[in-house]
């Protein structure tokens, strides 16, 4: 593949562009973990019989490779991120067509482990590629726009599923061996279709941990906390709480992919103008009272029609989650984006290793508990977030910086 410095990007065509090559990515991951996702809960119940804490333990192998995203640092030292991230999708892609050929608890976490290790490997790497390759004044907006082509893509998808599911009596192995095909048709594309791109600040290729970062990593950690609790028990509980079958649940999903179609763009915008520190206090007091409704529907028994409401508001908070890029954009030095990517990533995925396990015993007891739980990690983001400066940058990194420099190490 031809090496090309990515200043000289700016003369090819459009189709042949770095940020092109952004958007083919953003869209070929999520034809596969969306859809895994949206099917995940009807078939585990239907193929294993699984139950809350069995959930629970799914999702902990799934978010192994997670904690073990550091070694994409390792990675790197012998293949160039573009390369890693195609070899990543590709592996999400195939582990995702071949996910209802094991209908076994084994099975079903041999695969998940395989297709989260594409999964997270890409995401750790993408997320490098897009602070490097995008300019900082055109972040915000830029990454805004891959959350709507992400959503957009996935939407064809879901209308898919919802129309012919019933219609054609669909199988779960028919569904994933499509979606995970059409990622690899993808990734083929870009390999071949793209040069490697070379960005002007060559990166640090091991293991940092800088103390003038502390808050990001911080931030990462109860983001990670906070998410897991999302991603593993509300899908859960439209199931097994309120019934709602294949067709319901990937509903729900295409309400959830018009939203961030939508708002996506509007909320990088907002990060553009607002800055991160009011975009991150927003989200964050928007989620405590979200989950903080969670838990009124088994205190109060609030009905079906409010929880797929919150379900929806719910994850259009999360688009957020891209001015915590932006915020260590601003503050980092070039060469450290790859590596405290990895770190951040793992850092992320501490909570992710233990929570859904521990927490899926809770559950049994106590769902209200395990939504009141992440309302207080949500409190506890939103006093992390306050401490952002309005204008963050290199010596800048908290509104302690100023008082109290930390050192460049």
């Amino acid at each position: 593949m031809q090496i090309l410095p990515l200043a000289e990007a700016r003369s090819l065509p459009f189709w042949r562009r770095p940020v092109t090559l952004l958007f083919l990515m953003a869209i070929a991951m999520p034809l596969s973990f969306a859809t895994w996702s949206a099917l995940l809960n009807n078939w585990v119940i239907a193929a294993a019989e699984f139950d809350g804490s069995d959930i629970g333990w799914l999702h902990t192998v799934r978010e192994i490779p997670g904690f073990l995203a550091v070694g994409v640092i390792a990675v790197i030292i012998f293949m160039r991120e573009q390369v890693l991230a195609l070899v990543s999708l590709a592996l999400l892609g195939a582990a995702t067509a071949i996910t209802a050929y094991f209908p076994t608890m084994g099975g079903i976490l041999t695969v998940t482990m395989l297709s989260s290790i594409g999964f997270h490997y890409y995401e750790t790497v993408n997320q490098s590629l897009q602070l490097q390759w995008l300019p900082k004044a055109e972040a915000p907006r830029v990454l805004g726009l891959l959350v709507a082509a992400a959503s957009a893509a996935t939407l064809v998808a879901y209308v898919a599923i919802v129309m012919t599911w019933r219609a054609f009596d669909l199988s779960y192995a028919f569904v994933y061996m499509v979606s995970g095909g059409l990622t690899l048709v993808i990734v083929a594309y870009c390999w071949l279709a793209f040069p490697q791109f070379e960005a002007p600040n060559p990166q640090v290729k091991k293991f940092i941990l800088r103390r003038r970062y502390w808050l990001y990593y911080a931030l990462q950690f109860m983001s990670g906390a906070r998410r897991q609790i999302f991603v593993v028990f509300a899908g859960f509980m439209m199931v097994e709480k309120f019934g709602f079958e294949v067709h319901e649940v990937t509903a729900l999903f295409l309400v959830n992919l018009v939203a961030n179609m939508i708002f996506a763009p509007l909320m990088g915008r907002a990060v553009g103008h607002f800055g991160e520190r009011n975009a991150l206090v927003f989200e964050y007091v928007g989620l405590t009272v979200v989950f903080l409704a969670y838990g009124g529907l088994y205190w109060f028994g609030w009905g079906v029609v409010l929880a797929a409401v919150l379900y929806v508001v719910d994850h259009i908070f999360f688009a957020l989650a891209l001015a915590l890029k932006t915020y260590f954009q601003k503050i980092a030095d070039p060469g450290d984006i790859a590596p405290t990517a990895a770190v951040a990533f793992t850092i992320n995925h501490i909570a992710a290793v233990f929570l859904p396990a521990l927490l899926g015993y809770l559950w049994l007891v106590s769902p209200e508990a395990v939504f009141t739980l992440a309302a207080g990690m949500a409190v506890t983001s939103l006093c992390l977030a306050l401490l952002i400066p309005r204008h963050p940058e290199p010596g800048n990194e908290t509104i302690f910086a100023r008082v109290m420099p930390a050192p460049a190490e």
